[in-house]
């Protein structure tokens, strides 16, 4: 019954996260380094190229209080750390400060593989949950998926739960309230590792831009946490999702800011 379970989930998932010939400039515009963006004539893929004079980003057109976001992604083959690839929701308005707001991150961390998950709650972030992957990220495209409804948000790679993080606002604990947008992006980070850029420049590809969310209005994501969103209706991953999440994170987990040594759980991370 359990292996039943999961391929149907498995299907579920693969159906929803697979859309390739949706049009780019339908959800999509770019958002900066607009010489260093390019859109194939179909507009189903996209590729984003950073040099020593700037990388390049895109955004959503709308913002939207509820969702399961995916894109298809394949990171810049040549070797370096420094070099940021990103898919990510966020509050944060543009060409702003952010301060504290609502993100929830996927970013590569330079090309050798390591994938950082992080959650903004309302701060600055500092949630970092890092995987080496089971694949080469570079070698093709893979499916970063998010699911963010009332219960919880659930970060995926290839329709595989890697991250949950619930909604524990009855312990105090924020979670998202405010409309996000969708943001990709290439840029260097100190944080991240030290470029090499004699191998620049350095290209990411996207594809898949179709995606299934709440568009939010008035500034609210109350109008979005309806059952009648298909993607509302998950309260919780199930035994055969939380069994799947476990073993990839045991073996693939580098890792995870709730077990980095703090003499107290952060109230997030405890159960």
């Amino acid at each position: 019954m359990g292996f039943l379970i999961f391929n149907a989930i498995s299907i579920l998932l693969v159906v929803l996260f697979t859309n390739s010939n949706a049009d780019f400039n339908q959800y999509y515009y770019p958002l900066w380094g607009l010489n260093h963006l390019t859109v194939d004539p179909q507009g189903t893929e996209v590729q984003l190229l950073m040099d020593t004079s700037s990388g390049a980003g895109f955004r959503s057109k709308w913002e939207y209080g509820s969702g399961l976001f995916h894109i298809r992604m394949k990171i810049p083959e040549r070797k370096t750390g420094g070099i940021v690839t990103s898919f990510y929701l966020t509050s944060a308005p543009d060409y702003q400060n952010p301060g504290n707001h609502f993100e929830l991150d996927f970013e590569f961390l330079g090309t050798n593989g390591t994938v950082q998950t992080n959650v903004y709650d309302n701060d600055g972030g500092h949630r970092e949950q890092s995987f080496k992957l089971w694949f080469n990220p570079s070698q093709d495209f893979h499916t970063y998926g998010i699911l963010w409804n009332p219960h919880h948000i659930v970060f995926y790679v290839d329709e595989i739960p890697i991250r949950e993080f619930n909604n524990k606002t009855v312990r105090g604990v924020d979670y998202p309230s405010m409309p996000m947008h969708i943001e990709a992006s290439i840029w260097n980070a100190n944080w991240a590792g030290v470029v090499d850029w004699s191998q620049a420049p350095f290209i990411a590809h996207y594809q898949d831009f179709n995606f299934y969310a709440c568009p939010a209005r008035r500034n609210t994501v109350s109008l979005c946490s309806s059952v009648k969103y298909f993607w509302n209706k998950q309260t919780e991953l199930n035994a055969v999702q939380k069994r799947l999440m476990q073993q990839y994170r045991k073996l693939y987990m580098s890792y995870d800011y709730c077990s980095k040594g703090a003499t107290r759980k952060p109230d997030d991370c405890i159960a």
